[in-house]
């Protein structure tokens, strides 16, 4: 959808969402095969003389030869831009990469991950409507449900994702619009069997929304395995230095929602405060990122800066590097805590001890991710000792950056509990939760060793 000629990126969306290919782009999208490739190259590709990085479009607004041509754009009848609120050309391009790396037909970028999960959700799901989600979700996300959707008229049933087909199957309704769940669970690290959801979702004609927030498309492609859209907290590996807060949506352009045309009026049917488009005749398979674009981001903003966007392909382009260290890292010191005295338990799906160890070489075989959560010997007196101990590792809320950082949550995010409530919460008072860096992983381990020698 770039306003200047097509270069020949991997993806051009036109028409606030359509995805379209420019004459002669064949044999450059099969030289980008490999997803290390996407990373660098999908989204932008400059012409003879122009800038070697994507631009950065620091601009709000947008300049029409007439009235009329602004019309036709403004009626989603001719490509252009309208409004930066909506979208932007650094947005757009950084969109499309991240929706080539997952495999999707469409993407779309929103000023944080808990944006990107309720744009997802409300794009299809309204007052009188109903969800279904996994219990093993980030708490903010739990909390979006479960408190603030709730107050919107949207009524959510959570289940076990552990649970079988038949127990999942009995929480829908008559009016379910979507399933939601997490490919590995912040912070529970529980392995969702995607298949298994993806199944039950299509049975009762429903797409499956999963957060691909913790493996990324380098260790897991949700779509292959049958969910319909992906998101994303860019905020965590896929910008990996902690300086852009950011989300994702990517939709795969599976989902035919004009068979369930009774369950997604709001794709089929005229949208009337929008010249009465029907997003499905009209976008096709961009239909959903399409609404979503035009409809909530019009009317909620929620739009990342093209300076973060920028900061996020940066990112974008280490990612297939830094992930694996992360993961390789990660197995390493985890299975130095599994051995250690002072260590009561661990919880990484990468090791041959854990119970999700099997669904994780199926879903994730390279690797899960760089965060694990462990217990020391002793209660929350020796794991705050732990923690005054670190010297490398730094204490912070955040996980899935380049730095290792670790979180004592009884101590700080959850202080307010006591030790009975921490248990009840899942949350242990003796718990860490330790997202592994890049750095050395010698030097990782050594700094985790003295400081259990303090604890």
């Amino acid at each position: 959808m770039f306003r200047s000629r097509p270069r020949c990126p991997s993806e051009i969306k036109n028409k606030l969402g359509r995805v379209q290919y420019p004459p002669g782009c064949t044999e450059r999208r099969e030289q980008m095969s490999k997803i290390e490739t996407k990373c660098l190259h999908a989204g932008y590709t400059p012409g003879n003389g122009e800038p070697r990085q994507l631009p950065i479009y620091q601009s709000i607004t947008f300049k029409y030869s007439s009235s009329e041509q602004m019309g036709a754009i403004f009626d989603l009848k001719s490509p252009g831009y309208i409004y930066t609120r909506l979208q932007n050309p650094t947005n757009d391009a950084v969109a499309a990469k991240i929706a080539a790396l997952e495999g999707g037909c469409a993407g779309m970028l929103t000023s944080s991950g808990q944006a990107a999960n309720f744009f997802a959700l409300f794009n299809i799901a309204c007052a009188g409507d109903h969800i279904v989600s996994a219990t093993a979700i980030y708490g903010g996300t739990y909390n979006l449900l479960n408190v603030t959707m709730r107050r919107m008229g949207i009524d959510i049933t959570f289940v076990d994702p552990d649970a079988s087909e038949e127990e999942i199957a009995a929480a829908f309704k008559p009016n379910t619009k979507a399933v939601f769940a997490e490919s590995l669970s912040n912070p529970s690290l529980v392995v969702l069997d995607i298949e298994k959801f993806a199944r039950i979702a299509h049975a009762q004609g429903v797409p499956l929304i999963i957060d691909n927030t913790f493996p990324t498309p380098i260790n897991c492609r949700p779509i292959e395995w049958g969910a319909d859209i992906v998101t994303h907290s860019t905020t965590k590996y896929m910008d990996g230095h902690a300086v852009a807060v950011g989300g994702a949506i990517v939709d795969s352009g599976n989902f035919d929602w004009e068979a369930q045309g009774d369950k997604f009026a709001c794709l089929v049917e005229p949208d009337p405060s929008y010249h009465g488009v029907s997003y499905t005749k009209e976008f096709g398979k961009a239909a959903f990122i399409t609404k979503a674009v035009a409809q909530l981001m019009r009317d909620l903003g929620s739009i990342p800066s093209p300076q973060n966007a920028f900061y996020l392909n940066l990112g974008l382009e280490s990612l297939h590097v830094r992930v694996p260290r992360h993961c390789e890292n990660a197995l390493a010191v985890a299975r130095f805590l599994e051995g250690h005295k002072k260590v009561s338990w661990i919880n990484y799906p990468g090791l041959e001890s854990s119970k999700y160890y099997t669904l994780a070489k199926k879903y994730m075989p390279t690797g899960t991710s760089g965060v694990m959560a462990f217990g020391v010997r002793g209660g929350r007196e020796a794991a705050t000792r732990f923690m005054e101990g670190l010297k490398l590792a730094s204490i912070e809320t955040h996980v899935a950056d380049s730095y290792t950082c670790v979180l004592h949550p009884a101590s700080s995010t959850h202080r307010q509990l006591t030790d009975e409530q921490l248990v009840a919460a899942g949350v242990g008072p003796d718990l860490i939760r330790l997202s592994v860096g890049i750095e050395n992983v010698e030097d990782i381990i050594a700094d985790i060793a003295q400081a259990l020698e303090k604890a």
